[in-house]
This record gives C-alpha cells, sequence and structure tokens, in this order.
C-alpha cells in the first residue's frame, strides 16, 4: 500500500487519525489526494471489500495544520458524533506558535468571521455581515521568549482558518509560517497542531480522550520542546 495512515485507534464504529501536516481534509480545487479519499482506498484494500467505504468526516483541519482526527466508520456513528459537535462536547485543543506575544496571557476571543470563498482568505465581520458566522476560542500562554509564544488553544467552533484569522487580526500575532495571514518572514512549516481530542464514543457513550504532540525537533515547535513534552 503507498498510503499508510498512523492509526491511533479504530473499531467498528471509529477511526482515529495523525493527519500529517499539507494534506487537505477533503477534495479541494487542487485535486490533490485528501485524507478522507487515502483513507477509503486504505480500507477498502486492507479489508479487501468489493463495494465502497463509508467513512464519515465528523470535523476538518486546514490544510497545512496536522494532527488527531475522528472519523465515522458508520452513518449511525457519524450523526452521533456531529450531534456531540453541534452541542458542543466535543474537546478540540491546539498548540500554536505566534509571531511576538499577546496582550493578554489568555483570553476568550469573540468574533464574527466570512470566508472569500474564490480568494480561500478568512476575515473579520460584523455580525450583520452576509455568510457572517460566529467565531470562538480561548486561548492561555504556555511560555514566551520575547520573539514568539506557545499557545494552548481551545476551540469552540470549528471556523475556517479560525485560529489563524483570530490570532492575527485581534491579537496582532499571526501564527509562525502564516504568510496568508501575516508572518511574511517564515516559510513551510504552520505553527499549529491539533494536539488534542475528546468525545464520548457514539454506541457505548465511554469518554474517548487523544493526546497527539507535535515534533518537538522540528521548527517551531523545537523552540518550546521543554514546554511541550511536560504536556
Amino acid at each position: 500500500m503507498e498510503f499508510e495512515p498512523n492509526i491511533i485507534f479504530e473499531d467498528n464504529h471509529l477511526l482515529v487519525v495523525i493527519k500529517p501536516k499539507n494534506i487537505a481534509v477533503q477534495e479541494d480545487k487542487s485535486k490533490d489526494k485528501d485524507m478522507l479519499t487515502l483513507l477509503k482506498e486504505f480500507i477498502k484494500e486492507r479489508d479487501k471489500k468489493d463495494g465502497n467505504v463509508f467513512l464519515g468526516l465528523v470535523h476538518r483541519l486546514d490544510r497545512p495544520t496536522g494532527g488527531v482526527m475522528v472519523f465515522a466508520k458508520t452513518s449511525k456513528a457519524a450523526e452521533r458524533l456531529s450531534k456531540q459537535l453541534r452541542e458542543k462536547q466535543i474537546t478540540k485543543k491546539y498548540l500554536c506558535v505566534v509571531n511576538g506575544e499577546p496582550d493578554q496571557p489568555s483570553a476568550l476571543l469573540k468574533t464574527y468571521l466570512k470566508k472569500n470563498m474564490d480568494k480561500n482568505v478568512v476575515s473579520l465581520a460584523t455580525q450583520s455581515e452576509e455568510n457572517a458566522k460566529y467565531a470562538e476560542l480561548y486561548y492561555e500562554t504556555i511560555k514566551s521568549n520575547n520573539s514568539y509564544t506557545l499557545l494552548n488553544v481551545e476551540l469552540f467552533t470549528g471556523r475556517s482558518h479560525q485560529i489563524r484569522v483570530q490570532m492575527a487580526s485581534q491579537n496582532k500575532t499571526p501564527l509562525y509560517g502564516d504568510f496568508k495571514y501575516g508572518d511574511k518572514s517564515h516559510g513551510g512549516n504552520l505553527g499549529l497542531w491539533a494536539y488534542y481530542l475528546k468525545f464520548n464514543h457514539p454506541t457505548t457513550q465511554q469518554s474517548m480522550t487523544f493526546k497527539v504532540l507535535p515534533d518537538v525537533d522540528e521548527p517551531p515547535f523545537d523552540m518550546f520542546k521543554i514546554e511541550i513534552e511536560k504536556l
């Protein structure tokens, strides 16, 4: 098999994997192979299935963002996990390296965002603007070294590019490597990693927690290796 996913949990209902950086979650304009398609192809070949493989997309990560994701292997699991997501019963946390230091060491950010679909760019909006969507997150500082700051971010709404736009616009602290939203000096790795996911199993209702730390030998997380390894 060409694609070997990093599976950290699987049963008849769920598939929890680590999404690599720079792979789209689902098909986009680039037509590059996406995570959903790759996983379906992997399961079809591994399990020698004749028909189509069902795999439900429960939540998303931006293309340059890596980290832990859960997919549903049945329509019932997809429905129940989506309900948990809507009712804010799924906890999603991210590690985030930003340029500079936020004005406040921790804050609850509440804004409205709108997306320009043609340019694939998100910006702040007012509540009354057409297609504006409410966005909320909480961040707290783990460590700052004057030039960069490592943040722990809990996401309460899953808007496109949400963390990137809210940190760049609200705090004037764009993410490391985020050329699109203000960091013009670093290419390559985006300083954003989905490291924590907690939800209830869709059939057993058992609480499930997954924590996957980023590669602390790669920039920009290598600057905060000690702090990250303590999480």
